[in-house]
């Protein structure tokens, strides 16, 4: 009986926003006092296993950052070479969301099927995404593009849990977006959890303080819970968090940039 696969993990940061007051960022801050300041680092992640990469998000291009404004070092697919990821060759690209920052560098991996849940899709093009409060966080011709890879035959739909490969599952854990999914992967210590926008920062699930930026509050915290329960080796790593370079060691020649998780 064969081995079962244990993969390896790489967090690769494209960019970042510099600093914003904390009530742009978590819920509840405003009533704080006033003007801490908080950085938000940008990632892209890579899973590592002997004769394939897969990859967890496509964060966004240099081109929507023109209109966004953030500080965007390079393209993740470009921040992704660096270790040696060809996105042509990459089979599957998890995407946690639909939001802009996560999605928006898909046309290099040509070759690739995206694994995406079917209530982030179906909120995305259904009655409500046109709204203000939600239009903001999406890029249309992202979401297009998710359309066309769809009718293309490209996308590996989820309704909940699906192991994509041997040791890699994706979990449907919403709160942040109607679709939002966690990815877990077997390690070397076990479990790893990549929350992703589920918890973009330690403090979200270490002190039960969700993000600013939700669908379902309750969701959030449930997510929380199941990102637990799931991370047999303890680790939740969160998906926006700059603490991250505090907590894992630095690839040697990436440092800033590439982060070895497990």
């Amino acid at each position: 009986m064969a081995e079962p696969t244990v993969h390896e993990i790489y967090a690769v940061k494209f960019g970042q926003n510099d600093t914003a007051e904390r009530g742009h960022f978590f819920m509840g801050a405003a009533a704080e006092p006033c003007c801490a300041q908080v950085g938000l680092d940008y990632f892209v992640w890579a899973i590592r296993s002997p004769g394939q990469d897969i990859v967890l998000d496509a964060g966004f291009t240099a081109a929507t950052n023109v209109r966004r404004r953030r500080n965007h070092f390079e393209n993740p697919t470009a921040a992704l070479a660096r270790i040696g990821v060809d996105a042509a060759t990459v089979p599957y690209v998890v995407l946690s969301h639909m939001h802009y920052d996560h999605v928006g560098d898909l046309a290099p991996f040509g070759s690739a099927k995206f694994v995406l849940q079917s209530d982030e899709m179906a909120f995305w093009t259904g009655p409500f995404a046109s709204r203000g409060e939600f239009a903001r966080l999406i890029e249309p011709d992202d979401v297009l593009a998710l359309v066309r890879l769809g009718l293309e035959g490209r996308i590996r739909w989820v309704d909940g849990t699906r192991e994509i490969v041997d040791g890699v599952w994706v979990m449907r854990v919403g709160g942040h977006t109607p679709g939002t999914q966690a990815t877990l992967v077997r390690t070397a210590l076990g479990i790893v959890v990549l929350a992703a926008d589920a918890s973009h920062f330690y403090e979200n699930i270490d002190d039960d303080k969700p993000f600013a930026v939700h669908h379902d509050v309750p969701g959030l915290y449930r997510a929380f819970d199941e990102m637990r329960e799931a991370a047999t080796s303890g680790l939740v790593v969160p998906g926006h968090d700059p603490a991250l370079f505090d907590r894992f060691e630095a690839v040697p020649g990436h440092e800033g940039r590439v982060l070895r998780i497990a």
